[in-house]
């Protein structure tokens, strides 16, 4: 695996949109801002084309054209870094034009992005043997910064390779709910984070009751720890990769041994969360699976079908695996989340409400 030296001041971030790009608000605003911001940190921030466009439809521009612009920045020797302008719903047309086998000859530089760009950051991986970083879009930098944003640059900039859960979250109709109309307000951060930690038992899943501190022993106070391979970004994409020219998480875990699955939703019901992970896990992508870390889901954040909530959509498909499960991280889209770079072997612990994952980017 190879992972992207880090960036310095004066290094060339260019901004591409390989699914929406940044033309209605908040998005503008917390674009121009986050550029503001990198540019004041010392850096040369490069927007292609695509950012600005919105002559496609459910994308910003064409796949082709928005492929083509990602495929030249990440090739571009005088780029350092490239960072997606937005999330959205049809990167999986612009991974069509990705060629994947250039890109494993190229030397490694940090692309990142989550949610939709699960569509570049997974196959980068595992198709390229290149880690990238599952996290912010360049719009979650164009507010006042939090840790979150500091863990960020301090990955890209190689200054850190341990990231922390936090403290309190935002709920997903915080700005309505509170009335937010500020694009550049801050994270609303009112509810407190609390871990379900599952460990398994005899065949089945049990969830710690715990609420410690990091204990020595973590095994015998209800915590878990495991390690391996990070592989993983949103669930409703990685679904829809599985069996496509673009899945080689089979042949990649069959050379990478143990792996730590993230995974987080945007769009899915708890039952479409269950009927994902089945697929996957039949797929064999889970085969070598050293346990899970899911994030808060967002339209599965509160509710229930048929009996089935966004926690059993997990345990009752995966307790046969018989590895550890951590639910309600800080991961995905319901803020604050973690960065991970996603092909980084990497150290899990967690304990009560704290989750800590050390990665290995040589720093």
């Amino acid at each position: 695996m190879k992972i992207p030296k880090p960036l310095k001041s004066g290094s060339t971030i260019a901004i591409t949109a390989p699914s929406f790009g940044c033309t209605t608000e908040p998005y503008l605003s917390r674009y121009r801002e986050a550029v503001r911001l990198f540019e004041e940190r010392g850096y040369k921030v490069v927007s292609g084309a695509t950012v600005s466009k919105d002559d496609g439809i459910g994308i910003s521009t064409s796949p082709q054209v928005a492929a083509a612009e990602l495929m030249e920045f990440y090739l571009d020797p005088s780029i350092d870094a490239v960072i997606s302008a937005g999330g959205g719903e049809l990167m999986c047309e612009t991974l069509s034009f990705i060629d994947f086998k250039r890109l494993k000859d190229a030397p490694a530089k940090w692309f990142m992005g989550y949610s939709d760009n699960t569509n570049f950051v997974l196959p980068l991986a595992t198709l390229s043997g290149t880690a990238a970083i599952y996290g912010h879009c360049i719009t979650g930098f164009g507010k006042p910064w939090e840790q979150c944003e500091y863990d960020t640059l301090n990955i890209l900039e190689g200054k850190g390779s341990t990231v922390h859960g936090y403290g309190k979250f935002e709920l997903p109709d915080a700005d309505e709910r509170f009335g937010i109309t500020d694009p550049l307000s801050p994270y609303i951060l009112t509810e407190k984070k609390t871990l379900r930690i599952f460990t398994p038992k005899n065949a089945s899943l049990l969830q710690s009751d715990i609420q410690s501190d990091m204990q020595p022993d973590m095994q015998s106070d209800g915590g878990v720890s495991f390690e391996g391979i990070l592989l993983g970004g949103c669930l409703d994409v990685l679904n829809n990769i599985a069996g496509t020219r673009f899945d080689g998480v089979r042949d990649f875990i069959a050379g990478a041994g143990n792996v730590v699955w993230a995974l987080e939703s945007c769009d899915q019901s708890p039952l479409e969360i269950r009927r994902s992970l089945w697929h996957l896990k039949e797929c064999g992508w889970f085969d070598t699976a050293s346990g899970f870390i899911i994030g808060r889901p967002l339209s599965a954040f509160s509710g229930e079908a048929f009996g089935v909530n966004k926690y059993n959509a997990v345990t009752d498909v995966l307790k046969s695996l018989g590895v550890p499960i951590v639910m309600d991280a800080d991961l995905g889209h319901v803020p604050p989340a973690m960065p991970l770079v996603i092909g980084s072997r990497a150290c899990v612990s967690a304990v009560g409400d704290d989750i800590c994952v050390k990665m290995e980017l040589g720093v």
